[in-house]
């Protein structure tokens, strides 16, 4: 039946990588993941999913041309996704040149490892909804106009534009797809949903505390990342490389979330949530929300878990956690 394929997953130790992987090596894929430091990295997402006892980990400097050459040449896949980078959009204030290092250099230097090389691999840019900014109401699409305001953003938008770049230039089969927020039980508590999530269930087993956020009116198109992941994998498998937007089409304030995930362990948001000016990002945007038409069209893909749904999920799965943990 043929060799078998193989997927190098670069960050493969984030929430995207863990769930990633995952799928792959259950369509019977051979997984290399890297890391920048596989000894440091944080790898309790792999095991979560179960992929880390069956993936290759292997270190490497993605912002590195050589390095990634000599991986392709090493490895041989049939697909390349790049999930690496900073992946905070606040940190990204705080660190812009590291973030733009991070996301722009490494995506540039694994398309160039691509070309150089001769590789074959189709490639897969993990791209961003911040990439769009505020879309006022309007879902955004892959057409949608770039107009980033974090750091983050810009350098999101400023990789898709490489990938768009090198496929136009070079004939390679690379794209990016344009994911909108999406959670998991993997998520760690920087990240605002898993941040009020914790505390709901925190409180609810008795811990008293506030929860301090920022702008409570921030709206979002939230997601569920198992679900996510296999547009991904289905965006390397068209006859024609196409950037395409992952969302729900749908929003959800940030005031709503809160309200779900209290109201899930029994409790009323309003007691114990407070809204703290200072929290708020430098140039946040206001609504964000993404078209899934052309996914649904061209992958055949469309979110299942959003809304009330997607907080009840990740409720049940804390709250499971919490359980374990006090038995």
């Amino acid at each position: 039946a043929g060799m078998k394929k193989t997927a190098i997953i670069v960050g493969v130790t984030g929430q995207d990588g863990a769930y990633l992987a995952r799928l792959l090596l259950d369509k019977g894929i051979r997984v290399v993941g890297t890391s920048r430091n596989p000894d440091l990295a944080p790898l309790h997402g792999l095991k979560q999913t179960g992929a880390l006892e069956e993936i290759e980990l292997v270190s490497l400097d993605s912002t590195d041309p050589r390095a990634v050459i000599s991986l392709l040449t090493a490895f041989d896949p049939q697909m390349v996704f790049n999930l690496g980078g900073q992946s905070s959009v606040g940190d990204s204030f705080v660190h812009p040149a590291r973030t733009m290092a991070s996301i722009v250099n490494a995506t540039g230097a694994l398309l160039e490892g691509i070309r150089v090389s001769g590789s074959k691999a189709r490639f897969y840019n993990a791209g961003s909804s911040e990439s769009f900014g505020d879309t006022h109401g309007v879902p955004a699409s892959a057409d949608s106009a770039l107009r980033p305001l974090s750091p983050y953003g810009v350098a999101k938008a400023s990789a898709a534009m490489l990938v768009k770049s090198y496929r136009e230039s070079f004939g390679i089969f690379a794209v990016t797809g344009h994911l909108f927020n999406h959670e998991s039980p993997l998520r760690p508590t920087r990240f605002v949903t898993a941040k009020i999530v914790h505390a709901a269930a925190m409180i609810a087993a008795g811990d008293e505390q506030k929860l301090s956020l920022g702008d409570l009116r921030i709206a979002r198109d939230w997601g569920w990342a198992p679900e996510y992941v296999e547009a991904m994998s289905r965006m390397l498998e068209q006859d024609e490389p196409v950037d395409i937007v992952v969302a729900t089409g749908t929003i959800m304030k940030l005031s709503e979330f809160a309200e779900y995930a209290f109201d899930w362990f029994g409790l009323d948001w309003r007691n114990y949530v407070t809204s703290d000016p200072g929290l708020a990002r430098p140039n946040e945007l206001l609504t964000s929300c993404g078209d899934p038409a052309k996914a649904e069209r061209i992958l055949g893909w469309r979110a299942a878990t959003y809304g009330k749904d997607l907080v009840g999920q990740l409720c049940g799965a804390a709250h499971k956690v919490l359980r374990s943990a006090s038995n």
